[in-house]
């Protein structure tokens, strides 16, 4: 059955282990039967890495860099894909079901099961915003990089040079869905760099991402919020987390706080092998 009242949950910054505890807890209550859909949007505080559920290897380096003298964060998601530097960026996130989703434009199906649904909101959001964005197409090499943004699949969002901006992933239990993605506003060329030992683009021509980044963010959230609400058919009704809910959240154990997870890493910088540990 379609839910017409969604949450809006509004943005939280705080660490990359909480913020998917966080989302976690959301999906479970959702599945549980005790939360309605929701979205939300979150910034990460300090910087972090977050690798992929299902990646298992990284350069061993990672876990000792730091940034304006501060450690970089390692996190795993939940979800899926290969490592996101966040940093300068805008994470966005949907707990739903299949039948959550509305009549209008995230009606439509895909071939990529799910992602279209969703992602419609987010090209919808950012074309008011002057940013074209259509989707990118799976490549052959994909799971040989560490890095999610080096290359695009079908799940994500790229821009009109094939540059990709939105990478996302999802989670599927029991007919409920979480999906993750991260929008690459305003990245530190000198921090990509050293973590992937590549060059970070710069988004050019794209007047709204010369603005400083908190207005970005700002513009973006507000833009999104709106196409969401139009896209899904639904009422985003603002809630922030309650104190007994943040108790809750403290108390709920997250699967995924160690990234480690028994596997082992890769001594060589930028590997990421297709076989699991």
């Amino acid at each position: 059955m379609h839910s017409p009242l969604w949450r809006l949950i509004p943005p939280i910054q705080v660490s990359g282990s909480m913020q998917m505890t966080i989302d976690l807890w959301l999906l479970d209550q959702y599945v549980s039967g005790n939360h309605p859909p929701v979205l939300r949007f979150y910034t990460w505080d300090p910087v972090a890495i977050s690798l992929g559920y299902h990646q298992r290897r990284w350069p061993q380096r990672w876990e000792d860099l730091r940034w304006q003298g501060m450690p970089i964060e390692l996190v795993r998601r939940p979800t899926g894909g290969r490592a996101v530097l966040h940093h300068g960026d805008l994470t966005y996130m949907v707990v739903m079901s299949d039948p959550d989703v509305g009549e209008g434009i995230g009606a439509k199906r895909s071939p990529v099961p799910g992602y279209e649904a969703i992602c419609e909101f987010l090209i919808a959001g950012w074309r008011s915003l002057g940013v074209e964005l259509g989707y990118g197409q799976a490549r052959r090499g994909y799971r040989q990089t560490a890095n999610c943004f080096a290359t695009a699949t079908g799940a994500d969002l790229v821009l009109p040079s094939g540059e990709k901006f939105i990478g996302s992933a999802q989670l599927r239990r029991n007919g409920a869905l979480l999906q993750q993605g991260s929008m690459q506003l305003n990245p530190s060329p000198e921090l990509f760099s050293e973590v992937f030992g590549t060059e970070g683009r710069v988004h050019s021509g794209l007047s709204v991402l010369s603005l400083p980044l908190e207005v970005i963010r700002e513009r973006a959230i507000a833009s999104l919020v709106e196409s969401a609400s139009g896209c899904f058919g639904v009422q985003l009704i603002p809630q922030p987390l309650s104190e007994s809910e943040w108790e809750e959240i403290n108390r709920f154990a997250n699967p995924f706080a160690n990234p480690d997870l028994g596997c082992g890493k890769d001594s060589n910088e930028g590997s990421d092998p297709k076989s699991d540990c």
